[in-house]
């Protein structure tokens, strides 16, 4: 099992690759929370390790407060850390269409 961290910013398609988006604008998601990354990493049965609320991903130092998304959340996951943040960021927009 793999261990790394998903910072909300990973998942956002309001921010380009350069402010750490990893995957692509076509599959995030738009100001996905931190409490909605938690929920879908417990429905996949990922192993949360530790949650940060007030952590900044280094690379939105730079950006509006607007863009700024705090906290960040160790997971340890048998999926490569892309493959993770795509099954989450399915799973959050399966969740929103729902509500």
């Amino acid at each position: 099992m793999g261990r790394f961290v998903v910072w909300p910013c990973e998942l956002d398609s309001r921010l380009s690759r350069k402010y750490g988006r990893i995957i692509p604008k076509n599959l995030a998601i738009e100001k996905p929370s931190l409490d909605e990354i938690i929920e879908v990493a417990e429905t996949l049965n990922l192993k949360i390790v530790e949650v940060d609320r007030e952590k900044l991903n280094p690379r939105l130092s730079g950006i509006d407060e607007e863009l700024r998304t705090y906290g960040r959340i160790i997971i340890e996951s048998p999926y490569g850390k892309v493959k993770t943040l795509r099954l989450i960021a399915q799973k959050i927009r399966e969740f929103r269409r729902r509500r």
